[in-house]
């Protein structure tokens, strides 16, 4: 390998390998700027630990001549008989290298090394990616070259491992807190927080569906099941309405013990309204649908649970709203005020799907007028629409 290239290489990635963004094209860039400068790669795989809910950890390979593959790893890998008899459980667990030749009688005992040696593979140096924080991230560098690696090339590649691991961690960050504030907060919220929209008082006036929903029965429930049972109960219950909401153009803002939170923004475009409120919904009849299929066993029992939600349309304040150095990114307004009115009112009616006058008038779903009621704290009645097809729930 050529030193002044090797350097020119480290140089770019302490930069921050600023002329590619896209995890997959960098990945790219760096493969093919080290076959430049003489290196003979083949496969090469670079393999991240994240902070994601569902996700342990992402991964991308390398091959000359062909795009990126870039793909996630769920956490049953861990446990898995391929991670755990392959060269990358003892980099992740030990923080150290592994390199064999693939003709070493040792290399055997690794049986991704035997899919290697069915392509031609003469060499395998996996290597570890050490962050600041003690995460340690992992690459793995093959060649096809008669006589594998040589020495000059194997510490060619140590001595990227550093900065990589700089760039990779930094990269990292940026994603894991993009990940965090969407779990967190939300998609929308979180890229404006991240963004900068950080200071109290940092609010905008957004056009919106709103959906305010709880679990009937809750409060019951809650005093005579263990903890650890609600909590599973509830995980189930909200299943049966985050995806549904987000599929449908919705974000999910606050969860409030068995209450739920969520807000579908309407452009000012002509028509969206119209659009927005039918998705809305539409995601409600899936959640309904959901949540009647839903059961849970406690002991000889099985359980069966109903919900409520309530629709309504109109102007919310969104952003920052909170004390001293604690703040949430919420939405607050009549409106708001009004959907979680209308939502007790569809419980005291023994209704699924309730919806505002305005929500009703927009979206054509085949209501039914279920009459006027007075609302607390506002100064006049409002009239409550339930759905046709809806039978109250005994």
């Amino acid at each position: 390998m050529n030193p002044q290239d090797l350097r020119k290489i480290a140089d770019w990635l302490i930069d921050g390998a600023r002329s590619v963004v896209d995890p997959p094209l960098m990945v790219a860039e760096i493969c093919e700027r080290l076959v430049r400068a003489g290196l003979p790669l083949w496969r090469v795989g670079i393999f991240v630990r994240t902070l994601h809910p569902d996700i342990l950890g992402l991964n991308f390979i390398w091959k000359p001549g062909e795009e990126v593959v870039a793909g996630t790893a769920d956490f049953d890998l861990l446990d898995s008989p391929r991670f755990q008899h392959s060269p990358l459980a003892i980099v992740f667990g030990e923080a150290r290298e592994v390199r064999h030749r693939i003709d070493d009688p040792e290399s055997r005992r690794f049986p991704f090394l035997d899919e290697m040696r069915a392509e031609g593979v003469t060499d395998y140096i996996a290597l570890p990616l050490l962050s600041t924080d003690g995460t340690v991230h992992a690459t793995s560098w093959t060649t096809k070259e008669p006589g594998g690696f040589s020495d000059e090339q194997l510490n060619g590649l140590r001595s990227l491992m550093p900065p990589l691991a700089r760039l990779v961690e930094v990269t990292n960050h940026r994603r894991k807190a993009s990940i965090l504030l969407d779990t967190y907060v939300g998609n929308r919220a979180g890229e404006r927080i991240l963004g900068g929209q950080i200071r109290r008082g940092h609010t905008e006036t957004m056009h919106a569906a709103i959906w305010l929903s709880d679990l009937r029965g809750f409060t019951a429930l809650s005093d005579r099941l263990p903890a650890e049972t609600v909590v599973d109960i509830l995980n189930l219950y909200f299943d049966c309405q985050v995806p549904a909401i987000r599929n449908h153009g919705g974000e999910v803002l606050k969860f409030m013990g068995d209450g739920l939170l969520a807000v579908f923004p309407i452009a000012e475009a002509d028509g969206d309204i119209r659009r927005v409120c039918s998705q809305v919904l539409e995601a409600a009849r899936e959640s309904r649908a959901s949540v009647d299929a839903m059961n849970y066993p406690v002991g000889e029992a099985v359980e069966r649970f109903r919900f409520g939600v309530a629709l309504h349309v109109g102007k919310i304040l969104y952003g920052n709203i909170g004390g001293g150095n604690r703040l949430d990114f919420t939405c607050i307004g009549p409106a708001v005020n009004l959907a979680a009115r209308l939502e007790k009112i569809a419980g005291r009616l023994s209704r699924t799907i309730v919806a505002s006058e305005g929500f009703a008038g927009i979206c054509d779903g085949g209501w039914s007028d279920l009459g006027e009621f007075p609302i607390a704290g506002f100064s006049k009645a409002e009239r409550v629409y339930g759905l046709a097809d809806e039978a109250p729930a005994g």
